[in-house]
């Protein structure tokens, strides 16, 4: 542990994006204000995902695309906590290491973004054959689904290189997360925000979630000051849904939780990549029996035809 009496600093791992400083440095700020005697470091990394930037990450198959080198720096204990964006954080973690935290969500909607030219354009307005960047299979299927006239390309890059391609002209518009635009403070680039009816939203999108040390208590202790209660458990009956159906980030699986009072309502979906098979369903129940809800939404989906849609679509990524 590097959290000792006589040093007592505690070391963050973070990816090295803008919108990942950003949010690491929310937490480190955070855990400061709550613990001033301890010392707070950040330390930096890169992510497979952050390396290979010309291919599509559907089709590079590995599903801790972002996670991998920052789960290493704590299981070699060079680092003592990692904060992610928890819509990139696998279900499946690795032994020895378990998610210490699940911080307040923010707007985990889908965002339109569009080129000056479409300005005056909503999603359902977008002219026959404009081309609509994503990276997301997931955002791609529904959107397949509700307006097939619409072309779709891929996009890679962090935020800023994104927006620079969309504004130079080689994409009429792009779907992004409106909790990643709101943190980087560019909520003016939102052109419109996108129902969960036509667009359900990633598993964990909007919140962090803050991965530590199984059996290290202290750091353990430290996060919970950060627990926020009702996004956890929307959150976990979302990745218990997810762990279930066995997808990955790169799958087409989306969710919506709303949570009033004690009771908890799921929705999830499956689409094929093509959009024109979809399976949806609800589970409503008690939110502290969260996972439960989760588990019981993806096995009415698979009855539904959810797992034909997915070995289609792992079949598929594996022939490309």
């Amino acid at each position: 542990m590097t959290v000792s009496a006589s040093t007592r600093t505690v070391r963050i791992g973070s990816r090295k994006s803008q919108l990942a400083l950003v949010q690491t440095h929310w937490v480190q700020g955070e855990l400061q204000k709550n613990f001033p005697d301890i010392t707070f470091e950040v330390e930096t990394m890169s992510t497979q995902g952050d390396k290979i930037l010309d291919v599509a990450l559907s089709k590079i198959g590995d599903k801790g695309l972002f996670t991998k080198e920052l789960e290493l720096g704590m299981l070699q204990n060079k680092t003592d906590l990692a904060v992610h964006s928890l819509k990139d954080l696998p279900t499946n973690l690795p032994e020895g290491l378990m998610l210490g935290c699940v911080t307040e969500r923010e707007n985990p909607a889908d965002a339109l973004v569009v080129h000056e030219k479409f300005k005056d354009k909503q999603l359902e307005t977008l002219p026959e054959g404009a081309v609509i960047g994503t990276s997301s299979l997931r955002r791609l299927a529904q959107l397949r689904y509700h307006y097939p006239h619409l072309e779709f390309k891929d996009v890679r890059g962090n935020l800023n290189t994104r927006l620079a391609k969309l504004d130079a002209g080689e994409y009429d518009a792009l779907i992004l997360a409106y909790a990643g635009l709101y943190r980087l403070e560019m909520s003016d680039r939102i052109h419109q925000v996108i129902p969960p009816e036509v667009s359900l939203h990633a598993v964990g999108q909007g919140a962090l979630g803050i991965e530590c040390r199984q059996g290290d208590s202290e750091i353990f202790d430290l996060l919970k000051s950060l627990e926020h209660t009702p996004t956890a458990q929307r959150c976990y009956a979302e990745r218990a849904f997810l762990r279930e159906l066995e997808g990955g980030c790169q799958v087409p699986i989306g969710v919506d939780t709303q949570l009033e009072g004690e009771q908890l309502t799921l929705t999830g979906l499956v689409a094929s990549l093509d959009g024109k098979k979809l399976v949806k369903d609800v589970v409503i129940g008690a939110a502290v029996d969260a996972e439960n809800i989760g588990i019981e939404l993806a096995k009415k989906l698979r009855e539904q035809g959810a797992q034909e849609i997915l070995d289609e679509i792992l079949a598929e990524i594996d022939r490309s």
